[in-house]
């Protein structure tokens, strides 16, 4: 069995969770999650905690038990609390721009600009940082809804290594490398 899996659910008071036909629907302050339950996974509900119980033993059991119990524990967390990215674009006139709640534009080098359809579950700013740089902000109750876009957004232009230049997550360490003036000044 797994371990974490054991482990009930604390649902706070301001959430709802209903368990009906392999469906686990989770409601709070935020909104409304709905998450469809194997059925190898079995859900109890008591009026403040969520308790997931394997149907087997198998190995698949297992990571079903642990995995359930995580994606519950997230819904929760995001009906109460949501999540948040914050991405920076970093370089020489490197901007975002919203246009209309709908669309995400992108002037991050290229001859083009990007753009990019927001999705419906997330919110998102664009704001500029007092070192003059863009500050990407995405927000939502669905923790992978927020974590896929912003994993789209960084990919339109990562990170390079010599510069720095590009889109990175807030805090992100970027190795850099020395470059070809360093390389080619030890041969004599």
């Amino acid at each position: 069995m797994s371990r974490l899996g054991k482990k009930p659910v604390q649902v706070p008071e301001k959430v709802k969770a209903e368990f009906k036909n392999g469906v686990l629907d989770i409601s709070g302050p935020g909104g409304k999650l709905s998450q469809i339950i194997d059925e190898k996974i079995n859900i109890k509900i008591d009026k403040d905690s969520i308790f997931v119980e394997a149907l087997g033993n198998s190995r698949q059991h297992n990571m079903l038990h642990g995995l359930t119990r995580g994606l519950i524990v997230n819904m929760v967390e995001g009906v109460t609390k949501g999540f948040k990215k914050e991405l920076e674009a970093i370089g020489l006139g490197y901007k975002a721009n919203i246009e209309g709640g709908k669309k995400l534009i992108l002037t991050v080098g290229f001859s083009h600009l990007v753009n990019l359809s927001i999705p419906s579950t997330v919110k998102i700013t664009a704001a500029l940082t007092p070192d003059k740089n863009t500050l990407i902000t995405i927000t939502g109750i669905d923790k992978y809804e927020v974590g896929a876009f912003a994993a789209q957004i960084r990919a339109v232009k990562p990170p390079e290594p010599y510069k720095g230049f590009g889109i990175r997550y807030l805090g992100e360490k970027i190795i850099r490398k020395a470059g070809k003036a360093a390389a080619g000044s030890g041969k004599k």
